[in-house]
């Protein structure tokens, strides 16, 4: 499993929000995609999280270059404070537990 964790703050928080949401369908509906979850920070107003869960890293560089990323990027950046941060992980899941 490949797990990217994405942090920023935005100058609108609201509309990365939305952004994120209009595109979270597609993203969830790429080859690969175990899970995209975006959350915003209860501890600061312009903090942003999205959590992607993939089943390899040859899958996440598909959706690196999807037009889902390009439009997230044109629209994103722009209203970015700071640099994003992401991190990168293999994973193995040991187990699922509901």
């Amino acid at each position: 499993m490949f797990i990217a964790i994405l942090d920023f703050k935005a100058t609108d928080r609201a509309a990365a929000l939305a952004q994120l949401d209009g595109e979270g369908d597609r993203v969830r509906a790429m080859p690969g995609n175990v899970a995209f979850r975006v959350y915003a920070s209860r501890a600061d107003d312009a903090a942003v999280a999205v959590i992607h869960e993939w089943d390899d890293e040859a899958s996440f560089a598909g959706y690196l270059r999807s037009g889902s990323f390009a439009r997230l990027g044109e629209v994103l950046r722009p209203m970015m404070v700071g640099a994003p941060v992401s991190r990168r992980f293999n994973a193995d899941l040991l187990e699922t537990v509901a």
